[in-house]
């Protein structure tokens, strides 16, 4: 597949024998039972400036239980590889951002990364692996090749110090590593030239520390949770967008009323013309009327509109991918609702484009979703009120799974459908794909 076959996203699945980097292949090299197919999902990594630096590919393939040996866990990462630059294409699922891989002493020495382009990978050296001669051998012709090292889960001990004289980056999860240990490590390490990454930061609290601490870049959903500890006022620009959503979510809209809203936002009409005169809808720049692109949107279109024009402009403070990440998990969660041929497909997209609005307002969610009239049954989805029985429910949940990597959960909600969840893993990239075509023609 290529990328011009969107947006119908489909993985192709490597086949025993396909060769990948030196000449090393499946066949000669992964003994298995059956095809694996890899599961992929991103989570972003920020700079300081709180702008995505790159993501981290997240990987596992759909056996029975979530253990793996080695070689398992080896041929995920080539599916990986191979599903995002010879089937999805690394532009998609990336932009111009880095992709961070893991990678094992047997990877490297396959060669695998050489399918991935210098300038957009990181080579992330796992924790497990043993610092042998090897090993530090082959890191050593991976940096000369241009590609850029980074130390998974790093704990500083003499054996990995000559690792340290090859890595450019040194991630250090914030979890498992004490306060004063992170400060010997900022130390020691940021002096010599190399730079940081926070791992698992969940709160905007842990980071400002971390930021305030001195870390060049940062991993975790902090950027996905509200900021309260000073209640803010909504600016007017974030109330001009609510209001728009909250009407929009009336079961008859009215037209009069948004054609008001939307005429008082220069950058609301602009987005809405650009959106109904573009080839989505087959049209040329003929429709020049916010009434008129308002009839022919419809109640439904108009209510998708809405979503992609006002997240970004509710985002303007916030880190860029909050916007993104509530657009793709839309997205997600409308093909997941279709795929299990439920008729919910509208509520769940809506679902999806409101899961993150408290972080967007700061707010506690359920006032969130208050201000804007959300219903009672997309509400109590997002809350967690819902009874396990609720399809929403499922379906939120199995797409906060996904993004997460949490592989038992995608497995048992997968089940449940009783569909596979290499299905899901292409629903996702699907999304992702198309939250980035969106945004574009929503004018983002």
């Amino acid at each position: 597949m290529t990328s011009s076959s969107y947006p119908n996203a489909t993985i192709a699945t490597a086949r025993p024998g396909w060769r990948l980097g030196n000449g090393s292949c499946f066949r000669n090299h992964v003994s298995i039972r059956r095809i694996v197919e890899a599961l992929i999902a991103r989570q972003p990594i920020f700079d300081r400036n709180r702008q995505v630096y790159g993501y981290e590919l997240l990987y596992r393939s759909d056996r029975a239980h979530n253990e793996f040996d080695g070689t398992e866990s080896a041929f995920a990462t080539k599916q990986v590889i191979s599903n995002t630059v010879m089937s999805i294409g690394l532009e998609n699922i990336l932009g111009d951002k880095k992709a961070f891989v893991n990678f094992d002493q047997r990877l490297l020495s396959e060669g695998i990364y050489l399918n991935l382009p210098p300038q957009a990978a990181v080579i992330e050296i796992l924790e497990s692996v043993a610092p042998t001669a090897d090993l530090i051998a082959l890191c050593r012709a991976v940096r000369e090749q241009g590609y850029m090292i980074a130390l998974d889960d790093f704990v500083s001990t003499p054996q990995f110090e000559p690792l340290t004289e090859l890595a450019q980056l040194i991630k250090v999860d914030i979890r498992s590593t004490s306060v004063p240990e992170q400060e010997r490590l900022l130390h020691t390490y940021k002096p010599r030239g190399i730079q940081l990454l926070a791992e698992k930061v969940e709160t905007y609290e842990e980071f400002e520390r971390v930021l305030a601490a001195g870390y060049d870049y940062f991993q975790g959903y902090f950027f996905a949770r509200p900021s309260m500890i000073h209640r803010k006022e909504v600016p007017a620009q974030k109330l001009t967008c609510l209001l728009l959503l909250s009407e929009v979510q009336k079961p008859e809209p009215d037209v009069k009323r948004l054609d008001d809203v939307i005429r008082g936002d220069v950058a609301l009409t602009y987005k809405l013309l650009r959106y109904v005169n573009s080839a989505l809808f087959g049209r040329d720049g003929h429709v020049q009327s916010i009434e008129r692109a308002l009839v022919i949107l419809g109640t439904d279109n108009i209510r998708r509109w809405a979503g992609l024009a006002t997240l970004p402009r509710l985002a303007v403070d916030k880190p860029g991918e909050l916007a993104t990440l509530a657009i793709v998990r839309a997205r997600f969660c409308e093909s997941l609702i279709k795929l299990a041929g439920i008729s919910l497909a509208d509520e769940a997209f809506l679902m999806g484009m409101f899961s993150l609005l408290d972080a967007l307002v700061d707010r506690p969610l359920d006032e969130a979703l208050r201000s804007v009239g959300v219903g009672p049954e997309i509400t109590n989805a997002l809350l967690g009120t819902a009874s396990d029985e609720s399809t929403l429910s499922r379906t939120y949940r199995l797409s906060r799974g996904y993004e997460r990597g949490d592989w038992d959960q995608v497995e048992t909600l997968t089940q449940a459908y009783g569909f596979e969840a290499s299905a899901v893993r292409d629903a996702y990239l699907g999304a992702t794909l198309w939250a980035s075509q969106m945004l574009h023609v929503a004018g983002n």
